[in-house]
């Protein structure tokens, strides 16, 4: 299993994880409350967790292909919420396999 960590620093955390679970949730299984969340993606699996600092989100997936698509799904839909603050992408940090 390949995993990837990417944070984005923002004081409107627990909005944009409750923005992006309550997105999800039209088409896929999900979990959530105001500090953290859990997405079923066709790809693998994700977690979201807010705090103070920002946003902070843990993909898992079989391959790297799978791992670059949950990323995408995060950032391109992270960019649409948080337009204001001019967000792109999280800085993604690739995780040893597990």
């Amino acid at each position: 299993m390949l995993n990837s960590t990417g944070f984005f620093r923002t004081e409107n955390a627990s909005r944009y994880l409750k923005q992006l679970c309550k997105h999800f949730a039209h088409k896929i299984e999900v979990e959530y409350d105001d500090t953290f969340g859990k997405c079923a993606f066709p790809t693998g699996a994700a977690t979201l967790s807010a705090d103070e600092n920002g946003l902070t989100a843990t993909v898992s997936a079989e391959t790297g292909d799978m791992l670059l698509r949950a990323k995408s799904i995060v950032d391109s839909h992270l960019e649409r919420f948080a337009f204001r603050e001019e967000f792109k992408s999280m800085s993604w940090e690739d995780l040893e396999a597990s």
